[in-house]
């Protein structure tokens, strides 16, 4: 059965996904820092989302959905923004994920320094989510 794009059933796959993946734990055993998916309105796609994952050395040790109503002392340190159809076209292989970032398809709040230094965690993650035979709402 496909994982849902994005839903918390999505996020609890890329969680499973990602602490089974032995390349993804060696790649990433010095990774240190949170991430959220501000997911904006675009392809078809009509409201804002936002989805939490907690990454820290080659484990993910958290997801959920955000509420904006409960989850407001969340600070994570990395923001990464940008309408839905680019999410969904970085997942099918169909934009770049690094290039997404470098023309700002995909806009990044945080350190970008860091996630340059670290392009072999990033793509790995990337791989570890379009892995995941998802489909779009």
């Amino acid at each position: 059965m496909a994982n849902i794009f994005p839903s918390a059933e999505w996020l609890e796959a890329l969680k499973a996904k990602l602490n089974s993946d032995e390349k993804y734990a060696r790649v990433a055993r010095n990774w240190e820092g949170d991430i959220m998916f501000n997911i904006e309105p675009g392809g078809g796609f009509a409201e804002s989302l936002q989805l939490y994952i907690d990454l820290w050395h080659g484990t993910c040790r958290a997801v959920f959905v955000v509420d904006p109503a409960k989850d407001t002392e969340l600070n994570p340190a990395y923001i990464l923004s940008a309408p839905y159809d680019n999410f969904t076209r970085i997942l099918d292989n169909q934009l770049d994920p690094m290039q997404a970032m470098i023309t700002r398809k995909l806009r990044v709040q945080g350190s970008m320094s860091y996630m340059m230094r670290n392009v072999p965690v990033v793509l790995d993650f990337v791989r570890c989510a379009q892995e995941l035979n998802s489909e779009y709402l």
